[in-house]
């Protein structure tokens, strides 16, 4: 009893150092040091001390034991001595063995190989490419293997050597980061090319009949390669002399797809990695391997931006090296000459956006690679920049992402302290990246969960993180995680724009700084139409040292940035430029722009998305104000709106006054609900949007006409005495159906009721004088927007009373009413002047619109044949009808006349169907079965889209318009309003053409009939 207590008293001793030296199941590793083995092991604290600095010093010990269980006795002794007697080789092995589960396996498969990291410690110099081929092709011939599958074998055994070598001496930090991912890319090429060899050995007829080089693209072609990564490649090929070009091809092509299967497949030693030739012409579709001639022939012909992009990394790494140096000449001044292509950095950015969008939710935030302030913003913010400079700077022409973010350094390209930043960020970053891959030697660059990766990962990479490891070493990577990915979003936003301020600003006389046409040819490829005038903005904005200037400095790299992701660059900068001249000396302004981020953004948005916006905003720039107020885009209710409207009038010295006094308010509100929907602020779903605009611009309207009325009443009482009838105005078409558009008129009825004891023509003519007087100001020429009051629709028409009273107007109805007048007054709606005159009005139309016995025969056909004639005449010339919002096919006349024909049908004896609204008119034909619930969303989505269409039409351009604008920069800016990202603008109009398309179908349904 007494032994057994004092062996478990040692066992005890044993797991609490164990403990302490961070083995987290110390029974385990007990039993391990126990094994024969190990044998001794365990009191030898070096090595204790040694297998506690590993990144796992359970999995480096399992390793070991496992290891030395492989080897034969002399081999376990020598192996034990060096252990014990070398540090180096302790630290490098203990350290493989410890951060790499895979590489265990490997030399518990083939434990001899522990010398790999004995013949590199003694070693002076790097290997190079050649080394690594030496040992590749050594290794694979001396193998003995006479057949396909013992070479491969052979080879993924001598791969996983070099691999093990090239580890050993990363993780025990003898090379840095750059030299260890230059190396695993010249193991890459070595690889390759003696899969090469043994494809050429198996097919010595194919090698004779063509030369065939292996370009390396992506990471291979940078010398920057991950320890698990697909290996990109382009094959080209030349005939050799007396051979037929396409015999020459087709044995190229059993070559190249030989050497892709020796490195992809699997066989009992697994896989090397997948040879990806995808970036070739016409991709995966495109035959696997072409001659020079026919690569320069698509390039010049059909290559996309991306493809140019990805050629700025193209080298031959294997196969014929003349040839590959040929390719190499041959492309390269293609690719400098990509910056001035069409829609250049546009085409750049939709693929970083189709990366991040094609990452799933759930890995989002664990994306070191595709994700925000991931490895890819790096590579795609230095290699823009290589693009857009490199056509003049042969200097930054480097396939290698730090090699070329240090040229863009020095030569003033990029801010220098940007520039350390961001190569500290990606070094940790990619090495956070090749931990992750080493553990089980799988293509991953997901962030793991399990507590104990993230343990490991942080003891491996203790020496690159800030804070203290020791207390959370899990929590303390995390936090130098997120730091450095917060860090790298940050620079990618404003890398492109920091040194275009630093050029037009005064720089210390050392500073580098770009030159102007340097500048230039950066705003240029942003998207900025005129760099010249661009640039001169800038200069207004940055120069001088007054407090504006400094503000303006250091926003101006993040709002150059917002305009450049805009359709109109260049407008959203002079926008700027004005608001800013406005409002520079204004205290509160800079305030606002300085300490209010999401105010700077929103004002960004909005002077870059359009006209009609700027344009109100810049007619009084104070607006700018409700941008820093979370409620300011919040738009204001009708009650509101009048009471200001009537304070304002009645402040108003005289009738212009007065009403100037609404049209300040209505200009000021039309930009705050314009605002609101540029920025999205209604709702996501876009009916229930365009619900709300139209709702807020309807309540505008009917304030300033509520506030017009009151002023012209006023002048004209101080002039003749009391008005001798009552006025009320109603609305009519869009503005009655409360979905007006910024760009519309509001139509309107004139109503009038003598008083008593007045003659009727005495009121009619005091009623006629306020209601001209009203139209008059409204439209009269002003910095404030017109409202133009169109009252057409008047019994009569134009030719007609601008005014009549109640009795007129129901004689006429009674006598002369047409079935369409029946049709307008379903959207006939009091807004403005006397409740109750207005109420009178709309219970003496009700039994028209609403007609008792539903539509006759003679008036159904009339209302058809009106129809037709407004689609074939009124459509104006050379308009598409495809496309034409509002009498185009599917439209909003398609899907408002089916509507309006319904409730003149049916609103007698359902009363959802009485509404002036058209989306709540089909919502209760829907729900009262007279529309198919498909068809009315067929018809609800065509006459939302329309809607938005025309609404996005007059935010971008200013002025009305029912069609798709020709201009492609006004194109792109209402794509952008409709959510299609830069370059979606063909998909945008075949989206409406078959929503509209769908719709009119319905349509001929409905309202024709069969």
């Amino acid at each position: 009893m007494a032994v057994e207590g004092r062996a478990g008293s040692r066992t005890s001793r044993l797991e609490t150092r164990l403990v302490r030296r961070g083995f987290t199941d110390p029974e385990v590793a007990v039993r391990l040091l126990a094994e024969p083995a190990l044998n001794g092991l365990a009191a030898d604290p070096v090595l204790l001390d040694a297998l506690g600095a590993a990144p796992d010093p359970d999995l480096a010990l399992l390793g070991l034991a496992r290891l030395l269980e492989a080897l034969d006795e002399p081999e376990r002794h020598t192996l034990r001595d060096t252990l014990t007697g070398s540090k180096p080789l302790r630290d490098r092995l203990l350290g493989v063995l410890g951060a790499s589960a895979a590489l265990g396996d490997h030399l518990a498969r083939h434990p001899r190989d522990w010398h790999a990291l004995v013949t590199f410690e003694l070693r002076d110099i790097h290997p190079g490419p050649q080394d690594f081929l030496r040992q590749l092709s050594d290794r694979v011939w001396r193998s003995g293997a006479a057949n396909g599958a013992g070479r491969a074998d052979a080879l993924r055994t001598a791969y996983r050597r070099c691999l093990l070598a090239i580890a050993a001496r990363d993780l025990s930090r003898t090379t840095d980061l750059p030299q260890a991912s230059a190396e695993l890319a010249d193991l890459a090429g070595a690889t390759l090319q003696t899969a090469l060899d043994i494809a050429a050995e198996e097919d010595p007829q194919a090698a004779r009949a063509c030369r065939l080089a292996v370009i390396g693209m992506g990471k291979c072609g940078g010398r920057e390669l991950n320890y698990v990564s697909d290996v990109d490649v382009i094959f080209v090929a030349d005939p050799r002399e007396g051979v037929d070009e396409h015999r020459a091809l087709q044995a190229a092509t059993r070559l190249a797809a030989r050497m892709m299967r020796l490195c992809s497949d699997t066989t009992g030693e697994g896989s090397i990695w997948p040879v990806d030739a995808n970036l070739r012409p016409e991709g995966r579709n495109g035959p696997l391997v072409r001659t020079l001639a026919s690569h320069l022939a698509y390039y010049q012909r059909w290559a996309k931006t991306w493809e140019f992009q990805a050629l700025l990394k193209a080298r031959p790494v294997a196969g014929d090296t003349e040839l590959g140096a040929a390719y190499a000449a041959a492309t390269a001044p293609l690719v400098w000459q990509a910056a001035g292509r069409e829609n250049f950095v546009a085409d750049v950015q939709q693929m970083r956006r189709r990366v991040l969008d094609s990452i799933p939710a759930t890995e989002l935030d664990r994306q070191l690679k595709l994700g925000p302030g991931g490895l890819r913003d790096v590579e795609f913010a230095v290699q823009l920049l290589q693009l857009v400079h490199g056509r003049t700077d042969d200097g930054l022409r480097s396939g290698n992402t730090l090699e070329a973010l240090s040229a863009l350094s020095a030569g003033g390209y990029v801010g220098r302290a940007d520039a350390v930043s961001l190569d500290t960020a990606y070094r940790f970053l990619r090495a956070l990246e090749h931990r992750i891959q080493l553990y089980r030697l799988r293509r991953t660059h997901l962030m793991p969960t399990d507590e104990r990766d993230l343990r490991r990962l942080a003891r491996s990479l203790a020496h690159l993180i800030n804070d203290d490891t020791r207390a959370d070493p899990v929590a303390a990577l995390q936090r130098e995680w997120k730091r450095h990915t917060v860090e790298v979003r940050r620079l990618h936003e404003k890398l492109f724009y920091r040194p275009l301020l630093d050029a037009v600003a005064e720089l210390p006389a050392e500073a580098a700084r770009l030159s102007p046409e340097a500048a230039k040819a950066r705003l240029a490829a942003l998207g900025y139409a005129d760099p010249t005038t661009a640039l001169r903005h800038l200069t207004a904005l940055a120069a001088g040292v007054s407090r504006k200037a400094a503000i303006q400095r250091t926003l101006l790299p993040v709002l150059l940035g917002w305009f450049a992701d805009s359709a109109d660059p260049d407008a959203g900068l002079l926008n700027f430029r004005q608001v800013s001249d406005a409002l520079g000396r204004t205290p509160w302004y800079l305030r606002l722009l300085r300490d209010e981020s999401g105010a700077a953004e929103q004002l960004a948005r909005v002077l870059s998305a359009g006209r009609l916006a700027p344009d109100l905003l810049l007619r009084a720039p104070e607006a700018v104000a409700m941008l820093g107020d979370p409620q300011g885009l919040v738009p204001r209710g009708r009650a509101a709106l009048e009471s200001e409207v009537l304070a304002g009038v009645g402040r108003a010295a005289d009738a212009e006054a007065g009403v100037a006094s609404a049209r300040s308010v209505r200009r000021r509100e039309l930009f705050r609900t314009a605002a609101a929907d540029v920025l999205g602020r209604f709702s996501d779903d876009p009916g229930e949007a365009v619900d709300a605009a139209g709702e807020a611009l309807t309540a505008l309207n009917a304030a300033t006409l509520q506030g017009a009325l009151r002023a012209c009443v006023a002048e004209w009482e101080s002039e003749h005495g009391e008005l001798p009838t009552r006025l009320a105005v109603i609305a009519m078409g869009r503005f009655g159906g409360h979905e007006l558009g910024y760009g519309s008129d509001a139509d309107v009825l004139f109503v009038h009721d003598p008083l008593l004891d007045v003659l009727e023509h005495d009121a009619a003519r005091a009623a006629q004088a306020v209601c001209h007087r009203l139209r008059t100001l409204l439209a009269a020429p002003s910095t404030e927007p017109p409202l133009l009051v169109d009252a057409d629709l008047r019994p009569e028409g134009r030719t007609g009373p601008l005014v009549r009273t109640l009795a007129s107007y129901e004689a006429y109805y009674r006598r002369w009413s047409h079935a369409w007048e029946s049709q307008a007054l379903l959207r006939a709606e009091p807004v403005a002047g006397d409740l109750e005159l207005g109420a009178s009005f709309q219970r003496l139309i009700d039994s028209l619109r609403y007609p008792g016995t539903g539509v006759p025969e003679k008036d159904l056909l009339e209302i058809r044949r009106i129809k037709a004639r407004i689609e074939s005449e009124r459509l104006p010339r050379g308009a598409d009808p495809t496309t034409h919002t509002k009498i185009g096919r599917g439209g909003l006349a398609d899907v408002e006349w089916t509507v309006q024909l319904l409730q003149l049908q049916h609103g007698h004896e359902l009363p959802e169907l009485r509404t002036t609204r058209t989306r709540q008119a089909l919502a209760a034909a829907a729900a009262a079965g007279l529309v198919a619930g498909r068809d009315a969303a067929v018809l609800d989505a065509a006459w939302v889209l329309a809607s938005r269409v025309r609404g996005a039409v007059m935010l971008v351009r200013g002025r009305a318009g029912d069609s798709f604008p020709v201009d492609g920069r006004e194109l792109a800016g209402v794509a952008r309003y409709l959510g299609y990202g830069s370059g979606h603008t063909g998909e945008m109009v075949d989206d409406y053409r078959r929503t509209t398309r769908r719709a009119r179908s319905v349509v001929e349904k409905l309202f024709y009939g069969p």
